[in-house]
């Protein structure tokens, strides 16, 4: 049998974590391949498949549409794909449009036409900054994202990232605070070893297919950006009288998340926000613990907001 994973990032991981057996995998296929292999198996340029006969394709990645497109032009219909990653989106029930066509005027239509999700638009994302390729992922954290951004007016100072990875939700903290410095802070080549010792392969795998070129070219106003490659906090030296409006905390991990809190939060303006992303993940516990422990060491709970994003992300106000 000839099995084809789509995908080197997260989903392909934690394909493998959930018991994916590796042998079964004559390869993977990734676009911008990072490495020339993915948890043992040889990693594919999408055109090197051409004249191949796939029996099927596990597409571990959102980007379902372009993906579709692309087998296409390949020649592989989408009987040999399954996809895990994009099945969040309503199928719109309205087949067939041409009652409609000449009836209404041709933009009001297209408006009409436009793909419904889950969670419709508010009323206040029509002039965003926001790709529908941001929404994709998580549509719920992102929205979000946008809309405590909309309430930083008059909050003086930076935004961050702990935990960039491939730097999708770095894309938009760049696309929506486009004026203010926008500090990344990651390895940009995976977790530390020490700290990552016991965790699933296919999750520790997979973060280490990212580089910091790959984020930058993500960003819309790159020059807004400071990297701040190495180990936390280390690599925040030199920034300890920085003040930050927006934090986004996405380390993962119990003592990056600890480090993570400690620096920023005292950090943070009054009237600012911090995302701790996975909070509520069964899959990463250490972040909330993490969080258990930094306020413990505080003497309070932090006042925050519990959101219904993928992976349970906390909002945290100051």
């Amino acid at each position: 049998m000839k099995l084809y994973v789509w995908g080197t990032g997260c989903g392909a991981g934690d394909l493998a974590d959930r018991g994916l057996d590796a042998s079964l995998v004559t390869a993977y296929i990734d676009s911008a391949p990072v490495a020339a292999s993915f948890l043992g198996r040889p990693v594919l340029r999408p055109e090197e498949l051409r004249g191949e006969e796939p029996d099927l394709i596990l597409v571990a990645s959102s980007r379902s549409g372009e993906i579709a497109a692309q087998a296409a032009e390949l020649g592989f219909g989408e009987d040999k794909l399954f996809f895990l990653r994009g099945n969040w989106r309503l199928c719109d029930r309205n087949r067939d449009y041409a009652p409609l066509e000449g009836l209404l005027d041709k933009d009001f239509l297209a408006s009409l036409r436009a793909p419904q999700r889950i969670v419709r638009d508010p009323l206040w994302a029509e002039k965003s900054a926001l790709s529908g390729k941001d929404l994709d992922n998580d549509y719920v954290r992102v929205r979000t994202l946008e809309a405590l951004c909309r309430r930083l007016g008059g909050v003086p100072g930076a935004a961050a990232e702990l935990g960039v990875y491939r730097g999708g939700f770095a894309r938009c903290l760049n696309a929506l605070l486009p004026e203010r410095t926008l500090f990344l802070f990651d390895t940009f080549e995976g977790f530390d070893a020490k700290e990552s010792a016991g965790e699933p392969a296919g999750f520790t795998e997979a973060h280490r297919n990212t580089s910091a070129e790959r984020v930058l070219s993500l960003l819309p106003h790159p020059e807004m950006a400071v990297l701040r490659p190495g180990l936390f906090p280390a690599s925040a030296a030199g920034l300890e009288d920085e003040r930050f409006a927006l934090i986004s905390l996405d380390a993962d991990l119990e003592q990056s998340t600890l480090a993570g809190l400690r620096f920023f939060w005292p950090r943070l303006s009054p009237g600012g926000y911090l995302l701790l992303h996975d909070w509520a993940s069964p899959r990463l516990p250490g972040v909330a613990r993490a969080l258990e422990r930094y306020e413990a060491e505080l003497g309070r709970r932090l006042p925050s907001v519990p959101l219904a994003d993928v992976n349970g992300t906390l909002a945290i106000a100051k």
